[in-house]
């Protein structure tokens, strides 16, 4: 998703990538951001339809937006709240429903009523927005929009706000929980010589004069992180997959002078799919159609409108994370932002502190591609290589309902433990129908830790949860410690929880069962033990 520009940057920057800075304390913006809170809990988005004509010279935006939603419980005089970040502003608000009183505070909308509502009763917010948005100053890390020009000089405007928030420019109901049921239509109005272009699929285009209007429809749920506009001097290829579901359309948008290299590197999309579709399950969202976007910044998982920015090169940008080689024969921004279309996307964390649920899984699908097209050899190979990058700085999973992430680990040491589940599964078909289940059971759903913690102990029919507990809530890495003499071997864990269950099984295929307590068992031979290097543990001889 969110890669640094260098690898040599990485280290320092993306190993511990916070979209925002972690605060000593939490305010009371914080909880009206990042909590499901008096003035959001009654209420439930149906539907966003978005107009937006950004003005690049001026680096201005001018639009609306009308929030059809659904009353989820009976309420007397309730006051919503709408989340526009500064310096934007709203013109004009209009509801369907009588407005007592409207109020802006600070990065809030607070629309007041003197009504009783009743719980099913369908309303509508409607709000005529302006202003300079918050302009991003390393995207898509820090978020904001981003008003560039091609190297032949056109505009070339877009937005990537996942951790900052889709309110830094459009006013919504800026909450993961909440996602608009039935989509968004989003009308994009741009000069006549430039292309307008957004997730979905474009049901309309009209010419006004010295202006386009470009309307796409979404007909899936979608986050609001996700509802971003992008506007080039863009040319259009397609193509088609032949998926689970039937035919998937995919879509391409892409700078004029490129279209060639787009052909070329494109091609690499179909055997992703038919990878994800064996491990996930049907592409989530066949209604919207598939579709890779250019931009001006390295990538952005937006639902069926995925941002691609690594120079059409192989490997992040050239690089190979893994430091194996293996990462070179692939395009990173392809498979791992298409990734997040299965986890972020269709199964959607209701809280930023569980982002890890995005973040790890979608790592991992990086090492099942590798499996389905390199095999199993270099996908092991790959995801080890990744452990050098660790930080175990602090816990991955952050603090909740203040919008705070935990650790930038969630990616690499995510995967790992991940990988590491799959050891004690300890079979590769009951894995894949647990991924595929996820998206089954939880398809279009936001979710918490729990929930994809109990799937997988229930699935599994394996206790998981020490396993969950240590590498998602401490940033010890379990250590086995062991002694040996001859075939005797003695042997437990350091720098564990209270009570993990971790077995381990060695080379020769034998399976210990650490404790925090020594224990000796007999091994099958004399020679040194070797562990199975696909555990993220550590070993040390005593």
């Amino acid at each position: 998703m969110k890669k640094l520009l260098l690898l040599s940057i990485f280290i320092i920057g993306f190993s511990k990538a916070q979209f925002f800075e972690t605060p000593e304390k939490f305010t009371k913006t914080d909880s009206l951001k990042g909590s499901d809170t008096q003035f959001r809990n009654f209420w439930d988005v149906r539907k966003y339809d978005i107009v937006l004509e950004p003005n690049f010279e001026a680096k201005h935006l001018n639009g609306s937006n009308k929030i059809t939603l659904t009353i989820v419980k009976d309420v007397k005089n309730p006051t919503f709240q709408i989340d526009l970040q500064q310096p934007m502003k709203a013109d004009q608000i209009k509801a369907s429903f009588q407005i007592a009183d409207k109020k802006t505070d600070g990065d809030f909308i607070f629309i007041s009523t003197k009504k009783t509502f009743k719980k099913g009763e369908k309303h509508t917010i409607d709000i005529t927005f302006s202003g300079n948005p918050v302009i991003a100053k390393n995207a898509p890390w820090d978020g904001g929009w981003i008003f560039t020009k091609d190297k032949n000089g056109n505009p070339w405007m877009t937005a990537a706000d996942e951790g900052i928030g889709a309110s830094i420019w459009l006013p919504v109901k800026d909450i993961w929980s909440d996602e608009p049921d039935l989509g968004t239509i989003f009308k994009i109005i741009t000069p006549k010589d430039l292309v307008g272009v957004a997730g979905g699929r474009l049901i309309k285009q009209e010419n006004l004069g010295d202006k386009k209007t470009w309307i796409w429809e979404v007909k899936n749920p979608i986050n609001a992180y996700s509802i971003i506009p992008s506007i080039g001097k863009y040319v259009n290829f397609k193509d088609t997959f032949t998926g689970e579901k039937g035919k998937l359309d995919l879509d391409y948008w892409v700078l004029d002078y490129n279209l060639e290299k787009a052909k070329k590197q494109f091609q690499q999309v179909k055997p992703m799919m038919k990878s994800f579709e064996y491990w996930f399950g049907p592409y989530p969202f066949y209604e919207d159609s598939y579709k890779l976007v250019e931009s001006p910044h390295l990538g952005m998982e937006h639902q069926s409108n995925v941002a691609y920015g690594n120079q059409y090169i192989n490997g992040y940008l050239g690089n190979d994370l893994s430091e194996t080689g293996v990462g070179l024969k692939w395009d990173y921004i392809i498979i791992h932002e298409s990734g997040h279309e299965w986890f972020a996307n269709n199964i959607t964390a209701k809280d930023q502190a569980d982002m890890w649920i995005h973040e790890a899984f979608t790592d991992y699908s990086e090492t099942l591609y590798i499996q389905s097209l390199f095999g199993k050899d270099d996908a092991e190979r790959y995801v080890q290589g990744l452990r050098s990058k660790i930080m175990n700085d602090k816990p991955i999973i952050g603090k909740y309902g203040v919008r705070n992430e935990g650790s930038g680990d969630m990616y690499f040491k995510g995967a790992n433990m991940l990988h590491t589940i799959r050891q004690i599964i300890n079979n590769d078909e009951k894995f894949r129908q647990i991924l595929r289940g996820l998206n089954k059971d939880f398809y279009h759903q936001t979710v918490t830790t729990k929930q994809i913690e109990d799937y997988f102990t229930k699935k599994s029919g394996i206790d998981l949860s020490t396993i969950f507990d240590q590498y998602l809530r401490t940033i010890e890495i379990p250590t086995l410690e062991y002694k040996q003499n001859g075939n005797q071997l003695t042997y437990k864990w350091t720098n564990v929880i209270p009570g993990l269950k971790l077995p381990v099984r060695l080379t020769d295929g034998q399976e210990l069962k650490p404790t925090e307590q020594w224990q000796t068992v007999t091994l099958k031979s004399n020679d040194d033990i070797k562990v199975d290097p696909n555990y993220y543990i550590f070993i040390q001889k005593q």
